[in-house]
Order: structure tokens, then C-alpha cells, then sequence
């Protein structure tokens, strides 16, 4: 178990430093600013590369919510579900912590909103709660259907971690300028975490909107689409579904 909770920390580390460190580093910088299709693209890619790393050890869900769901969906033991939560909140949170830190070295650095999420005022485009509530929830939703799918035994072999991160990437590309997208409440909570105020204020919704998308992901699939269950399937990955 403490090379699946360390695979989780570190896999979400990742996601948190490389996905939101595009967007507070490159994303406006004045010489090459990405924008926000190359956050997008960053976050895709983060969670892509760690799948294929890490996934094999627990599973590779770096995300509250998709854990949440893959239980829903039959894919993994309730009882294991807090130590994943606890890790990958705790990774998401160094992330954010070690992004502020090297954010920080350059002078006149002003933190601003910090790749939080927020709706409302703090939305990227004005967007109001109720918006965010049903993005967060369709995405997610979304998110999982494409998980179980991808990671389903006749799925082809070898491309779940290419789907995966080319739907992370879309779901950015839809809702960063309604909510900078959250779709995983661990990585809200790490620039949350640092921003503080308001950020900490409107977290509850970042919990809440993923994780009921999720659930709802989860057993939709499980009852209209998975055609064997497999309630012994832990994770992403046919070599995780080996090693549960």
C-alpha cells in the first residue's frame, strides 16, 4: 500500500506543479505566453506522462473524484479510498507550495489568483455558481465515462493513458474560462491552499460538483455500458488490473 498512496502523492504532484505551473509561469508570460490552450495541453500532458509512469503502481488516479467514481463504477475498493484521498490531497498540496516557491524568485511577483478556481467574480469569465455547478458536474461525468471506457478489458490495449490525457486536455479547453477547471477537488485544494480568502470560501463547490459528476459517471457506466463488471479491477491499467 505505500508504494500505491507514494504513486498517488507523486502523480498528482506532478499534475498539480506542471498543470497549474503552465498556467502561473508560462501562461501570460509577456515573450511566449501559452494561453489557454497550451494549459490546457500542459495539463493533458501531465496527467498522460504520469499514467504511463505510475499508473502500473496504483492505478493512476491522481484525482479524489475519479476515485470516487471508479469505486461507483466497480473498479476499486471502498475501504482503500480515504489513504488515496490523504495522498493525493497531500501531493496537490506540496505542488502548489513548491510552484509559490519558485513563482516567488522573480522580483515584483504578485500571486494574483494562482491557477485557483473560483466562479462568480473569481471565474475567468464571469461565469455564475450555477454555470460552474453543472460544468464541474457534466466534465467530470464526462471524465469518467471516458475513464471506465478507455480502461475497459476490451478497450485496446496500451492507449488508456493517451485517451485519458487527450480528455483532460478537452475538458480544459471547454471550462477554464468558466471555472479554470477543477474536475479534481485535490488539485483545487492545493492553490486554494495558497491563495487563501476567497479561494478557501468557494472550495466546497470543487469538492462537491466533481465528485457527485463522478459518482454519477461511475454507476451510469456501471449499469448501462459496462457490459462484464469486473468489481476486482483496481486502477487504469490492464497491467494494474493485473497487479490488484
Amino acid at each position: 500500500m505505500t508504494a500505491k498512496l507514494s504513486s498517488e502523492f507523486l502523480g498528482t504532484f506532478w499534475l498539480v506543479l506542471a498543470g497549474c505551473g503552465s498556467a502561473v509561469i508560462a501562461g501570460a508570460f509577456p515573450a511566449f505566453g501559452i494561453g489557454f490552450v497550451g494549459v490546457s495541453l500542459a495539463f493533458g500532458l501531465s496527467v498522460l506522462t504520469a499514467a504511463y509512469a505510475l499508473g502500473p503502481i496504483s492505478g493512476g488516479h491522481f484525482n479524489p473524484a475519479v476515485t470516487v467514481g471508479l469505486w461507483a463504477g466497480g473498479r476499486f475498493p471502498a475501504r482503500d479510498i480515504p489513504a488515496y484521498v490523504v495522498a493525493q490531497v497531500a501531493g496537490a498540496i506540496a505542488a502548489a507550495s513548491m510552484l509559490f516557491l519558485i513563482a516567488s524568485g522573480k522580483p515584483g511577483f504578485v500571486p494574483g489568483n494562482f491557477a485557483a478556481n473560483g466562479f462568480g467574480e473569481h471565474s475567468p469569465g464571469g461565469y455564475s455558481l450555477m454555470a460552474g455547478v453543472v460544468t464541474e458536474v457534466v466534465m467530470t461525468f464526462m471524465f469518467l465515462v471516458v475513464i471506465l471506457g478507455a480502461t475497459h478489458r476490451r478497450a485496446p490495449v496500451g492507449f488508456a493513458g493517451l485517451t485519458i490525457g487527450f480528455a483532460l486536455t478537452l475538458i480544459h479547453l471547454i471550462s477554464i474560462p468558466v471555472t479554470a477547471t477543477s474536475v479534481n477537488p485535490a488539485r483545487s485544494t492545493g492553490t486554494a491552499v495558497i491563495v487563501g480568502g476567497w479561494a478557501i470560501a468557494q472550495l466546497w463547490m470543487f469538492w462537491v460538483a466533481p465528485i457527485v459528476g463522478a459518482l454519477a459517471g461511475g454507476v451510469v457506466y456501471r449499469a448501462l455500458l459496462e457490459e462484464e463488471p469486473r468489481p476486482d479491477i483496481v486502477g487504469h491499467s490492464r497491467v494494474a488490473e493485473k497487479m490488484a
